[in-house]
């Protein structure tokens, strides 16, 4: 039996991200570079031939999944557990306003304790949320068939892990998913099935060189 696939892909850059404002599950739009970003990533995202493409609800990520629905074809799902982590009273400040009001909070951003800060979302609410999105997309598609998914940055990161039975925490290990940067996972017919990880911050650059 053939394996199934998946390809997580990150969306576009907004102009908070390039003002390193951090967005959790505010609801912002892409900017012009993330429309040029997602228009480039599409035709390569189509390229693996999906036969379903599911999405996060924010505006980032579903415009994002409309230029690979015009290149494949497919509507997209919406499924608000594939929303960026929820991150509280940080949500909106740059790194720069969090780290002047707490370095505390600031220094537990950046080495990912979310849970420490101020009324955001557990990681292993985030982990259960996304991998159960992700195992239901899988379980949607047909036998060979490939499913896309439109989701976050550090959200996608989480899921990977969790996924792949990594233990909590683990997911920093993994490189930070550029904006319109992908993951590729596939069923393992000698692992029974699980997945495994056969490509990870995927580019249009990167697959060029291969």
């Amino acid at each position: 039996m053939s394996s199934k696939r998946l390809v997580l892909l990150r969306h576009g850059q907004t102009t908070w991200n390039a003002e390193h404002r951090i967005q959790g599950q505010q609801d912002v739009e892409l900017d012009d570079t993330g429309h040029a970003q997602a228009a480039a990533a599409a035709p390569y995202v189509a390229a693996y031939a999906p036969s379903l493409l599911w999405c996060s609800d924010l505006a980032r990520a579903r415009q994002t999944a409309a230029y690979v629905a015009k290149e494949t074809g497919l509507d997209p799902t919406y499924d608000a557990r594939l929303r960026e982590s929820a991150l509280g009273e940080c949500e909106s400040l740059t790194h720069e306003e969090l780290a002047a009001a707490s370095p505390e909070q600031y220094a537990a951003f950046r080495r990912g304790d979310w849970d420490l800060l101020p009324d955001a979302e557990g990681q292993a609410v985030v982990r259960e949320r996304m991998v159960a999105a992700l195992e239901d997309l899988r379980a949607a598609l047909p036998e060979g068939g490939t499913g896309v998914a439109v989701s976050h940055g550090a959200a996608l990161r989480v899921a990977v892990a969790g996924l792949l039975g990594w233990p909590e925490g683990a997911q920093w290990t993994l490189g930070n998913l550029r904006n319109c940067h992908w993951v590729e996972l596939a069923e393992s017919p000698a692992r029974g099935g699980r997945l495994v990880l056969e490509g990870y911050g995927l580019t249009p650059i990167s697959l060029s060189r291969d």
